[in-house]
């Protein structure tokens, strides 16, 4: 087989020509995202033959990542911070006044919008939660979509305590305990006072119960619970009494919650414009797709033929007649069709990069390696196209979170590095989450313990293969994934011929200590508990032990650090320390920062300069070039 052409590093992180699209409820037009000068805005076109496509937000600083439709087609409503900061604002777009300004409908000052979504039975208006009071403290609100009106609803009683909506007035709070415990109660509105109606042990829930939305006729709360058994599945929450009852599972697979971790990616509840229940998403080796509603079913059997890829982004006018929906592959990223049930034609809108050529991409096969205590590590691997798979260059690239997982599908440094000749391995190393609660705890006090030995485990596996050369190994990972490199310098030096630590921890005890008011209830749960407690003196000297700073003088391998000035959640301090202290000992370090960028990179050109970077730093010191 011939080699495939050789790709640029803008072929795969220039921006999309489209993607993301959504249809709008009354199913005349789609919004999508495309480049306007350079950044990604939000597109709107009618689905009439012929209609040309206009650009309806102006944001030249910053690319778009998120919009949603509301419930009257004027309106289209996106968020967007300053570079980087998560500070999200809500602004609103007016589709009827070609030319106008977006608005903010949340103008205040370093303040944050946590969450939005269309208030149940009231139509035009949309529940959001805000800090604009208390920067800890997260209140909730109902906005008037038309007027922009914000009107209060609750105070948020403390850090970590939010309110949702159900039926009419009925206010429920979901707080953490000072144990951890996850807890929902019902506000009774004549003594102001709360009755509990259930409660999560925090063990089991580290990043929160998820999914957690409410029903459409407000009684109840759909929940992601492992209650009673290792796999998490879809149950009810009835309102009124707590009780729980399951609504659907998997025998093998969790719900898929990559959301909770990444916003833009799918819920795992599909949903039509009226809230009800249409179907769920599972991920094992690849999705798994659940239909729960018989119209539904009848799509889905039509679509789902449409692409071998996973499902991605869908939607639906109000009438579930015209659907939009996208597909996750590893060869064909975002292919995108428009189906009309009513007459079962489809036709493809776009496909987001279609200068890629499937034949020259990668395919990324599951593999499960086995770690030297026996736990099975689901893992992803992909070889080179026209390579002969012996003694190739490896790069191992290490998720973040590291609450979240690695999964089948389109990724775009994957395939940047197949091109390049290396061996791509991708490790759901214990604490990852989707694969059961026992997966996940076994990494307790683990950092840089067993979590690092299930990444050696996983290169050695690549060697006794034959895949890899054991001389030409690499570390690749961005936040927790970058601390798991810089570990892999300090803790394992004699593994790994090159480092690149994008946006990484390098301190564990400065980074706990540093984050944000808002966030330290869910530390008990997930820092805490994971790696310990700074202020606990014997726990604080445990945390300096497994960080990589303490271990500087064992650092010998070349360094690439990256990071973004704005990050709000790993401060750029982290990277000044490590990358101060190596460069001290004469050690190799490339250190670059991007003053517009925060914790995730969206702007094309820092996109396409980081990729860049790690192309040439990975040939010169694996390859010699």
């Amino acid at each position: 087989m011939p080699l495939p052409a050789r790709m640029t590093v803008e072929d795969l992180f220039g921006p999309p020509e489209r993607a993301n699209a959504a249809i709008s409820p009354d199913g005349t037009r789609i919004a999508y995202l495309a480049p306007w000068r350079n950044r990604l805005n939000v597109w709107i076109q009618d689905l009439a033959p012929g209609a040309e496509p206009r650009c309806v937000t102006a944001d030249e600083a910053r690319s778009v990542i998120a919009y949603e439709w509301t419930d009257d087609p004027r309106w289209l409503l996106y968020t967007q911070d300053d570079g980087g900061d998560e500070n999200w604002h809500l602004y609103r777009v007016d589709l009827d006044a070609p030319g106008s300004a977006a608005v903010d409908l949340t103008p205040f000052p370093g303040a944050r919008v946590l969450t939005f979504e269309s208030a149940p039975g009231r139509p035009g208006k949309v529940t959001l939660m805000l800090n604009a009071r208390d920067a800890a403290a997260f209140d909730t609100h109902e906005l008037d979509v038309a007027t922009g009106e914000l009107t209060l609803l609750a105070e948020s009683p403390g850090i970590g305590q939010g309110w949702f909506r159900g039926r009419g007035d009925d206010m429920f709070l979901s707080a953490t305990t000072p144990d951890g415990d996850l807890e929902i109660s019902r506000l009774d509105r004549e003594t102001g006072t709360t009755r509990p109606i259930g409660v999560w042990p925090g063990e089991d829930y580290p990043m929160g119960v998820f999914p957690a939305e409410v029903t459409p006729d407000g009684t109840g709360l759909w929940i992601g619970s492992n209650r009673g058994t290792d796999r998490t599945r879809l149950a009810r929450i009835d309102l009124a009494t707590g009780e729980e009852t399951e609504v659907d599972d998997h025998p093998e697979y969790d719900l898929d919650a990559r959301a909770q971790v990444f916003p833009v990616m799918p819920s795992p509840l599909i949903r039509d414009r009226r809230g009800e229940l249409m179907g769920v998403r599972y991920m094992g080796e690849r999705q798994v797709i659940h239909a729960l509603d018989p119209h539904f079913a009848a799509v889905w059997k039509n679509v789902r033929v449409l692409s071998d890829g996973d499902l991605s982004t869908v939607s639906c006018d109000a009438e579930r007649r015209r659907w939009v929906v996208a597909f996750d592959h590893d060869r064909d990223p975002g292919a995108t069709w428009l189906y009309d049930h009513a007459t079962g034609e489809s036709r493809l809108l776009f496909r987001p990069f279609p200068h890629l050529d499937p034949a020259a991409l990668a395919p990324m096969r599951p593999v499960t390696i086995t770690a030297r205590d026996g736990l099975r590590l689901p893992s992803y691997l992909t070889l080179p196209v026209g390579v002969e798979p012996a003694g190739l260059p490896l790069v191992l690239m290490v998720h973040g979170g590291p609450w979240t997982r690695d999964n089948w599908g389109f990724n775009g440094a994957v395939q940047l590095l197949a091109n390049r000749g290396y061996a791509v391995l991708q490790v759901n190393f214990r604490g990852s989450t989707g694969f059961g609660k026992a997966h996940m705890r076994a990494a307790v006090g683990e950092l840089a313990g067993r979590m690092h030995d299930d990444l050696i485990d996983a290169v050695d596996w690549a060697v006794a293969q034959g895949y890899a050369d054991p001389d030409r190994v690499a570390v690749f990972g961005g936040s927790y994934g970058g601390y798991a490199a810089l570990v892999g310098a300090a803790f394992t030096p004699d593994r790994f011929a090159a480092v690149i630590d994008v946006v990484g921890i390098s301190n564990l005890v400065s980074y706990v200590r540093g984050q944000p008011a808002f966030a330290r209830a869910s530390l008990i749960n997930t820092w805490h508990r994971y790696a310990g407690d700074p202020d606990v003196p014997e726990q604080e000297a445990d945390m300096l032990a497994r960080s990589p700073i303490s271990r500087v003088d064992d650092i010998i391998a070349p360094l690439l650090v990256v990071q973004g000035a704005n990050d709000a959640r790993v401060p750029q301090s982290e990277s000044d320390h490590i990358v101060e202290a190596v460069r001290a000992r004469g050690v190799e370090v490339e250190y670059i920062v991007f003053p517009d960028e925060g914790h995730d990179f969206v702007n094309p050109e820092n996109l396409v300069a980081t990729f860049d970077a790690a192309d040439r730093f990975l040939a010169r010191h694996l390859r010699g070039r």
